[in-house]
């Protein structure tokens, strides 16, 4: 079974979340079949960049306890906005940083994210629930224990400007999604 959502739909809603101090702006997301293009101006390290990067999902892990994503980056591209004269400017600048591996770079960030499992070379895994918010939900993780028994996300990929949810249904899974609402 398959659903497809429209990019455009993805693209009203990062127009309309309310805007952060911290937060990218001037977000773009294109379909790059199978993958998804990225696009948003950002700060780095008080540098004004515009970045962009083709993200692939190529596996997912979605359990009570865990929701991997093994994340494919290709196509990354950095370019400093403005006549900043920062360190990050210059490396950007200079074409010092490889970002033909951005898991690499990864890996230099000083503060990592608590998702972040793993980063080499063109792969980035995160576990969504590292994160406290997502880790200390009741709910949410009520919902994983009635749901992933029965139905499963199996993949996620662009066709056309649609995002396609692939998803996995395990009928003999309801003896145990039952089981979780007691």
């Amino acid at each position: 079974m398959r659903l497809a959502v429209p990019l455009d739909a993805l693209r009203w809603f990062v127009a309309n979340t309310p805007p952060s101090k911290k937060a990218p702006t001037d977000v773009t997301v294109a379909a790059r079949p199978p993958a998804v293009h990225v696009g948003a101006t950002v700060d780095l390290m008080n540098t004004k960049v515009r970045a962009s990067v083709t993200i692939e999902v190529d596996e997912l892990a979605i359990h009570p306890d865990e929701l991997r994503l093994r994340l494919r980056l290709s196509d990354m591209d950095m370019q400093v906005l403005g006549t900043s004269e920062s360190p990050v400017a210059g490396l950007l600048r200079s074409g010092a940083l490889d970002l033909s591996k951005p898991g690499n770079l990864v890996n230099f960030m000083p503060k990592k994210p608590d998702a972040l499992v793993e980063a080499r070379d063109d792969i980035v895994v995160l576990d969504l629930m590292k994160v406290p918010k997502f880790a200390n939900s009741f709910r949410l993780r009520r919902v994983l224990q009635r749901l992933t028994p029965v139905v499963n996300v199996a993949a996620l990929r662009t066709d056309g400007d649609f995002l396609i949810v692939a998803l996995r249904a395990t009928p003999m899974g309801f003896s145990r999604a039952l089981a979780a609402g007691n």
